[in-house]
C-alpha cells in the first residue's frame, strides 16, 4: 500500500491514477479519451474480456523478443543470460506498476553501444550491473520529481519520424534474415553491420539465399497479409503472427523429414543459452559503488534510458487504436524499479522498446496482460522450453517484423506528413534518414535540431509588417519579437530613406526581447542624423 501511494504521488498535475477512472485491470491507461480510432471496437475494461486478445499477443511478442534479447546481449558484449533477465524483468515488473497499456519493455538495441563501452571501461560485468542499479534508483527519483513532462517538448514530426524510421529499419535489417542471411545480429538497429553497413548487407544477402528460409518467409507473409481477409480472422485467440510461427516451425520440421536440402541449420533458428543457468548469473559487485566511474555510467544510463522510454511511450500512444494516454512520470517510476531489479539479478538495462511494442499492437493486444504474458513466457522458456523453441526459424520472426515495419512506415504516412507542409515534412524526413544512418538517439537529436530550426523559421516570418504611406512608414509587430528578429530589423532600418516619419508599433504584442527593444532605442537615437523622426508605441 505504501508503494502504491508513492507511485500515485509520481503522477503529474491532472494525471489521476487510472483506478479512479475505470476498473483497475492491467492495461488501463489514465484515460480513454473520445471514441476509438478508425473503427477500433469498444474496449471492454473487464480483465476476462481481453484475455483472448492479450495472451496470444503476448505469445507473439515473446517469440519476437526472445532472439532480440539474446542478440542485444551479444551486441553489448554481455552474457547472453543478462539479455533474457532484462526481458523477464521488463515483462514481469513494469506492467505491474506502469499504466501504459501497449508498451513492452526489455533490453534496448539503442543502449548496446553504451553498455559495451561501459563493460569495457569497468572491466567487469558485475561492476556494470552495479551501475544499472544506480541508474534505476535515479530513474525512480526522476519519476517522483515529475520529470516525465520532457517528452512533451518533442515535436510531433520528430515522434512520427521516429516511428517511420523504426519501420524502415525493420524492413532494411530483417530482409536479409527473411531469406536466411543471418550474418548480421538479429537485434541490430545500427547502420554499421559486421563487415559493412545496412546497405552492404542487403546487397550481399541474395548471394547467400537459403531457399528453405525464403519459402518459409513467403508462406508467413501470405498468412500475415491474408489473415484479416479470411474467415480465420474470427479466431480471436489465434492472431496471424502466432499462426505464422506455428506454420513455419512445422514447415521446417517437414523439410527435415522430406526435403533435407531445404531444412534450416541451427544457426538459422532461435538459439537459447545452455548449461547450468544458476552458475551463469553474474550478480552486481557491491564494492564497485565506491568507484566514481560506476556512478558516471549510472547517471548516463538513467538519462539515456529515460529519454528513450519517454519517446517510445509517446510513439506507442500514437499507434494505440484507442488513443489512450500513458502517464510518463509513473512510467519512469516503473522503469526505475525494473532497472534496480534487473541490476540486482545481473541483467542489462531496461527501457520501453518500440519494436516489441509495435509487434504487440500489431498482434492485437489490448492491455498490459500481453506484456506480462511475454515476460512469464521468457522465464518459462529459459527454464523448461529451450529445446522446443530452438526449432523456430529466424526467417519467420523476421517476416513478422517486416510486416510490422511496413505498418509503421507505409506510404500513406509520408503523404499525410507532406500535406502538413514543409515545416513538418522536412523534420519528419530528416529524422528518418538520420536514424537509419546513425542510431535511434542520434537520429532523434538531429531531427529535433532540424525541427527547432523550422520553429525558429516560422517564428521569424511575419513578425512585423511594414506599411508605406508617403513619407510615413509604420512598422507594426504582429507577434512576440525574440532576439533572432534583429537581423531583419537592422536591414529594414538601414534601408529607410531620409526625411521619413517612422512609427514602430508594438502595442498588443505579448513579448519584445530586451535585445530587440535596445536595437529600436539605438535606432531612435541615431535616426535624427538622417533626418528621420521615430515614434515608438507600446515599448
Amino acid at each position: 500500500m505504501q508503494l502504491d501511494n508513492v507511485i500515485q504521488a509520481s503522477n503529474g498535475p491532472g494525471q489521476t491514477d487510472a483506478r479512479t477512472q475505470i476498473t483497475d485491470v492491467p492495461g488501463n491507461a489514465t484515460a480513454l479519451p473520445g471514441a476509438p480510432a478508425d473503427g477500433a471496437p469498444p474496449l471492454d475494461p473487464r480483465l476476462t474480456a481481453n484475455l483472448k486478445y492479450d495472451i496470444p499477443a503476448g505469445v507473439v511478442v515473446f517469440l519476437v523478443a526472445l532472439p532480440l534479447c539474446l542478440g542485444i546481449a551479444l551486441a553489448s558484449g554481455a552474457p547472453l543470460l543478462s539479455g533474457i533477465v532484462a526481458g523477464i524483468v521488463g515483462g514481469l515488473v513494469i506492467p505491474l506498476v506502469s499504466r501504459a497499456p501497449l508498451s513492452v519493455s526489455g533490453p534496448a538495441a539503442g543502449l548496446a553501444a553504451i553498455v559495451l563501452a561501459g563493460i569495457t571501461s569497468l572491466q567487469s560485468f558485475q561492476a556494470f550491473a552495479m551501475a544499472v542499479v544506480i541508474g534505476g534508483v535515479l530513474q525512480l527519483a526522476l519519476g517522483l520529481l515529475k520529470a516525465g513532462a520532457i517528452s512533451h517538448f518533442f515535436p510531433s514530426s520528430v515522434i512520427k519520424g521516429m516511428l517511420a524510421a523504426i519501420g524502415v529499419l525493420l524492413i532494411l535489417k530483417q530482409l536479409p534474415h527473411a531469406i536466411g542471411y543471418d550474418r548480421d545480429n538479429f537485434a541490430s538497429e545500427s547502420f554499421q553491420a559486421e563487415g559493412g553497413n545496412t546497405f552492404t548487407m542487403l546487397a550481399q544477402a541474395p548471394q547467400a539465399l537459403e531457399w528453405g528460409a525464403f519459402l518459409l518467409s513467403a508462406i508467413c507473409l501470405i498468412i500475415l497479409v491474408g489473415w484479416e481477409k479470411s474467415r480465420l480472422a474470427k479466431i480471436s485467440w489465434l492472431p496471424a503472427p502466432l499462426a505464422a510461427v506455428l506454420v513455419a516451425t512445422l514447415g521446417n520440421e517437414l523439410f527435415k523429414a522430406a526435403i533435407p536440402s531445404l531444412a534450416l541449420e541451427q544457426k538459422h533458428l532461435v538459439t537459447l543459452p545452455t548449461g547450468d543457468l544458476l552458475s551463469a548469473f553474474q550478480l552486481p559487485d557491491w564494492s564497485a559503488i565506491m568507484r566514481p566511474e560506476v556512478w558516471v555510467l549510472g547517471v548516463t544510463l538513467a538519462i539515456v534510458a529515460s529519454l528513450e522510454t519517454l519517446l517510445n511511450l509517446e510513439a506507442v500512444d500514437r499507434i494505440d487504436p484507442w488513443q489512450r494516454k500513458s502517464p510518463p512520470n509513473r512510467e519512469l517510476v516503473a522503469q526505475g524499479l525494473a532497472n534496480m531489479v534487473s541490476g540486482f539479478a545481473g541483467g542489462l538495462p531496461v527501457t520501453s522498446v518500440i519494436v516489441r511494442s509495435s509487434a504487440n499492437t500489431n498482434a492485437g493486444a489490448r492491455t498490459r496482460v500481453s506484456a506480462l504474458t511475454h515476460g512469464a513466457l521468457l522465464l518459462l522458456a529459459v527454464v523448461f522450453a529451450g529445446a522446443m523453441l530452438s526449432r523456430i526459424p529466424l526467417a519467420c520472426l523476421a517476416t513478422i517484423l517486416l510486416v510490422t515495419g511496413y505498418k509503421l512506415a507505409k506510404p500513406k504516412i509520408f503523404a499525410e506528413m507532406h500535406k502538413l507542409g514543409w515545416n513538418h515534412f522536412i523534420p519528419f524526413v530528416v529524422t528518418i534518414v538520420a536514424i537509419v544512418l546513425t542510431d535511434l538517439l542520434k537520429g532523434i537529436a538531429i531531427g529535433l535540431a532540424v525541427g527547432v530550426l523550422f520553429v525558429l523559421r516560422t517564428q521569424m516570418s511575419r513578425v512585423f509588417d511594414v506599411v508605406h504611406e508617403g513619407a510615413r512608414v509604420t512598422i507594426r509587430f504582429n507577434k512576440a519579437a525574440y532576439f533572432f528578429t534583429q537581423g531583419k530589423l537592422v536591414s529594414l532600418f538601414e534601408g529607410l530613406p531620409s526625411d521619413t516619419h517612422v512609427v514602430v508599433d508594438a502595442q498588443g504584442v505579448s513579448y519584445v526581447d530586451h535585445d530587440v527593444a535596445e536595437l529600436i532605442r539605438r535606432f531612435q537615437q541615431s535616426a535624427p542624423r538622417r533626418n528621420i523622426r521615430v515614434e515608438v508605441l507600446g515599448l
